[in-house]
């Protein structure tokens, strides 16, 4: 049995969240806490990608984003709000296409992951939504197929949590010696929703979690302090330049943070130094397909993909081979290994707009400006979706425990002949 924790719901109309990690720089630049516990059913983790589960992910959700309204549950408490909703989320998404420019991202990477993290904590709408965890939730098959819509969309990320933690190999059962990591680095913690919650499950083990989001840093402490969690802390800090000594934290987490990163192979080495030996690195990032000379990218996935870029401030993606050819080439690891976590992440695009369907309010209230990026936040939302549906983005996990006897790793150590650079000079066509 596995055990996580509860009372993770903030102040503001429990809108605590996690903005998800906005934890580097251009290199040229979680009212009352409980810490109590409560037994949940051990899912097994079945191999991911299934043609079964691909097809419950399309049965129970809707098959386009105007459809959403039209797929809500018949009757029961709101329903006619949702159903009107939809309609004018549908009406203003018309409108949007026509009079607004969705042929390239609004936000394009420009060394301003700060600054944009800063305003989207500072509107409040993602943390409203997304609570305490702006990353993908994590989907049974028994709930997938069930409809992912039954589901709590904050509760899905929670899950996330422990499936990751889980997967992770940085605990294990009474008969494995009840391993805990003592000392957790979170890199990108947005405003800290993971941080507080791995504190809050492993009390005697200290956390810090990292952002470089002056507003991320400040919203974090405020709902530890809130919460009391004395076990915590949060600082200002570039993922790509960590000040820590080498080998301090027996778990690195790195939760969707690699898309913000404009140098994947620095991210993987600063993040790997600070590991001790014996520790655990896990990632989850959004990964682009491999692409090699037999399989190369259509001019089509690539407008799609320079979208996905120039939307969310991500400087390029890359995909889990080279994640881990990465991790491999730092000589540090024991043990890598990655899955593909896409068939039971993907439900959450469409259900963040589905929630928004259902509870409009906070954006409607908000005015003009927000009206504009709540449309464009949609459409992006809608293109992640299709992205990940048809192949083009994978959801890459990938793990590795550090060798007891590893070598130092020199940031920025020099590449094997004819390898290509993982900076944001790579990912170009």
């Amino acid at each position: 049995m596995k055990t996580r924790v509860k009372g993770l719901r903030g102040s503001r109309a429990q809108r605590g969240g996690s903005a998800r990690c906005a934890a580097s720089k251009d290199v040229s630049q979680q009212r009352s806490w409980s810490s109590a516990t409560t037994a949940r059913a051990d899912r097994a983790t079945a191999p991911r990608g299934s043609e079964g589960r691909v097809a419950s992910v399309h049965e129970n959700g809707p098959r386009h984003l105007f459809d959403v309204g039209a797929s809500g549950d018949k009757g029961g408490p709101g329903a006619g709000t949702a159903v009107a909703a939809a309609g004018a989320v549908g009406a203003a998404l018309y409108a949007g296409k026509k009079m607004l420019n969705f042929s390239s991202g609004s936000r394009p990477y420009d060394a301003n992951v700060g600054d944009e993290y800063d305003s989207w904590t500072n509107d409040g709408v993602l943390e409203y939504y997304w609570g305490e965890h702006i990353h993908l939730g994590y989907y049974s098959d028994a709930e997938l197929q069930r409809g992912w819509r039954k589901k709590d969309f904050k509760e899905a990320k929670y899950d996330f949590i422990e499936e990751m933690l889980k997967w992770s190999g940085a605990i294990g059962s009474e008969a494995e010696g009840a391993k805990e990591p003592k000392n957790i680095l979170d890199v990108g913690c947005g405003i800290g929703g993971t941080s507080r919650y791995l504190a809050a499950k492993f009390p005697n083990a200290k956390v810090t979690g990292i952002t470089i989001s002056e507003e991320q840093v400040r919203r974090a402490t405020e709902l530890a302090r809130e919460r009391g969690l004395g076990n915590v802390e949060f600082k200002l800090m570039d993922a790509l330049n960590l000040t820590f000594e080498d080998d301090q934290f027996d778990l690195v987490w790195g939760c969707e943070s690699g898309e913000h990163m404009p140098d994947k192979r620095r991210y993987v080495e600063e993040m790997t130094r600070v590991l001790a030996p014996g520790g655990n690195l896990a990632i989850a990032t959004w990964c682009q397909r491999h692409s090699t000379e037999s399989t190369p990218f259509t001019d089509a996935e690539r407008a799609d993909l320079q979208f996905l870029y120039d939307e969310w401030a991500h400087p390029y993606f890359i995909s889990i081979k080279d994640y881990e050819g990465i991790l491999r080439d730092t000589t540090a690891f024991a043990e890598v290994s990655t899955d593909d976590w896409t068939v039971p992440t993907i439900a959450s695009w469409r259900h963040s707009v589905w929630v928004g369907v259902v509870d409009p309010w906070i954006v409607v209230f908000k005015g003009p400006v927000v009206w504009y990026k709540t449309i464009r936040e949609i459409v992006t939302l809608e293109r992640m979706h299709r992205a990940f549906d048809s192949g083009l983005m994978e959801y890459g996990m990938i793990k590795g425990t550090k060798a007891q006897a590893a070598q130092p790793v020199e940031a920025g150590a020099a590449q094997a002949e004819g390898e290509r650079p993982l900076t944001d000079a790579w990912y170009s066509w």
